[in-house]
């Protein structure tokens, strides 16, 4: 799904949402008025906000003892129900809020798009250095890339969300890029998904996209080069 706005459940998503997890497990509602479909998803928008406005601080602070936003842009998602749904499948997890909340991390997604790769390691830092965020798992695809050139940094954070009478530790997917990885990752997404490609025209395809990746990263290094040197000569 989309990094945009952060997602709502209406009525009808609702009741889908509730009929699908009938049909697929009906061992998952012992009593579906207690199921707390509306607060969960409550919760995880809660924790992107949380996390959300510790960036827009961060780039506040930074950008007064640097002269500029190391942040150009902060994108926030949440998962869809049946994107939910099909990772659990796909994980053979029973269809119950509880296991969702335990096994997928990936629910609720802030994405953060840095001017430099530097400020990315910058911004990854001070975020975890924040005495209220744990970090559960850490994956860095820019220095090492996936196979197909995909390059970005993930954490997985729990954050606390703090409500009328309770505080709440949430999961969270944060992912940074510069934007020359955020273009790239973007029009791969889309190229990815074209059907009716041949075998072999996608293999080719695949081969030109990677190189493309590597000249987005070459360009990554040589403008952080140029910034570097502006800084100590100028």
């Amino acid at each position: 799904m989309p990094f945009n706005s952060i997602y709502q459940l209406n009525a009808l998503q609702r009741e889908h949402i509730k009929s699908r997890l009938l049909a697929d497990d009906a061992n998952c509602l012992e009593n579906e008025k207690k199921l707390p479909i509306e607060n969960l998803m409550m919760y995880y928008r809660c924790a992107i906000m949380e996390i959300e406005t510790k960036f827009c601080v961060l780039n506040e602070q930074l950008s007064l003892l640097d002269e500029r936003n190391p942040i150009e842009n902060i994108r926030t998602r949440l998962k869809s129900w049946d994107s939910v749904i099909k990772k659990m499948r796909d994980k053979n997890l029973p269809l119950t809020l509880s296991s969702l909340e335990e096994n997928i991390h990936d629910i609720a997604g802030v994405r953060v798009i840095c001017s430099f790769q530097e400020d990315i390691y910058r911004l990854a830092d001070s975020f975890l250095r924040q005495d209220d965020i744990k970090l559960i798992r850490r994956k860095d695809y820019i220095r090492n890339p996936k196979p197909n050139g995909y390059r970005s940094l993930h954490l997985i954070v729990e954050v606390p969300i703090f409500l009328k009478d309770e505080t709440r530790f949430m999961k969270a997917e944060v992912q940074f890029r510069t934007i020359a990885m955020d273009f790239w990752a973007s029009l791969e997404h889309k190229l990815r998904y074209k059907k009716d490609i041949p075998e072999d025209a996608a293999e080719l395809l695949a081969e030109e996209l990677q190189a493309c990746s590597e000249i987005s990263a070459d360009l990554d290094r040589r403008m952080q080069q140029i910034k570097n040197k502006m800084s100590i000569e100028f």
